[in-house]
């Protein structure tokens, strides 16, 4: 198939990318000029497009400045906008048949658990961003097919949940962040592009999914198998308020979080190749 992606040169798009390209199919990236140009060359550029896959959006674990805010935002909802806008621009038999969206569990209100049919959004600001992302796409003619994946943490060899927290765990200086106690829904990055192959190849419905591993664990117990896996100690703790220091409102991403469940998936049979989070680590520690 034909396949173009927004966000491509990202951690994301890089891996999944690669993975389609393994499967046979034809995939280029839409370039971030072309999104934010005319309507009509975006238009001409995905003509002809199977499937497309949007993951653009700039990095959130930042301080929120409101130049950062505005930032988050428009790289998620205008670049959709303009996405679904220059499908609809095309005449009906050049237009994808598919869809499928990048979204993120921040949608969800911390403190509470939620599966897809979940409607407790968060009203903060990551919530509305998501909202709004999500939102853009409701333009999107029917009988063109859209699946959004609400996406947990991911982890993988280069991502950077991983690679900021090697060094310290190896000298025995790992830590939980605050009490430790917030939810930590995570995802394996094979899993993330495992899971997008399927929508391209095999799912034939429009469909929310919430795009995490069927284990629910907290910080303190990622913490702990981090360390046991590294055979080190994890005896330390971040408190709150120097996150806030270091990111400002930002530092929320990381002290409180939502109980997220993959309920849609699992019902669709999807089968997770790292469905616990000491089965994740162990293939990310081998390969490190």
């Amino acid at each position: 198939m034909k396949i173009r992606i927004t966000g491509i040169s990202g951690y994301l798009g890089k891996i999944l990318s690669e993975e389609l390209r393994k499967r046979g199919h034809e995939v280029l990236g839409i370039e971030r000029r072309l999104i934010y140009g005319s309507l009509e060359v975006l238009s001409n550029a995905i003509e002809g497009t199977d499937v497309i896959i949007n993951l653009a959006g700039a990095p959130i674990l930042q301080r929120w400045t409101e130049r950062k805010k505005i930032l988050i935002h428009e790289s998620r909802v205008r670049t959709t906008r303009n996405l679904i806008a220059a499908i609809n621009a095309l005449p009906k038999e050049k237009q994808p048949k598919k869809l499928i969206s990048a979204s993120a569990i921040g949608i969800y209100k911390s403190g509470f658990s939620h599966n897809e049919n979940s409607t407790n959004f968060d009203e903060e600001f990551v919530g509305k961003v998501v909202q709004d992302w999500e939102n853009a796409t409701s333009e999107l003619p029917e009988y063109i097919q859209k699946n959004i994946f609400r996406i947990g943490l991911v982890l993988g060899k280069e991502a950077k949940t991983i690679t900021n927290l090697l060094l310290p765990f190896k000298l025995g200086l790992g830590a939980t962040i605050g009490n430790g106690k917030q939810p930590f829904p995570f995802i394996h990055e094979k899993d993330v592009s495992h899971a997008f192959i399927w929508a391209v190849e095999d799912l034939n419905k429009s469909g929310t999914f919430n795009l995490v591993a069927p284990e629910s664990i907290t910080n303190k117990d990622f913490t702990k198998v981090l360390a046991n896996a590294l055979n080190r100690p994890a005896i330390f703790s971040i408190p709150e308020f120097v996150l806030k220091l270091v990111l400002g409102e930002a530092a929320v991403l990381l002290t409180e979080s939502p109980v997220v469940l993959p309920k849609a998936l699992l019902e669709k049979g999807f089968e997770f190749k790292f469905p616990t989070i000491e089965m994740a680590l162990n293939e990310i520690l081998r390969l490190k």
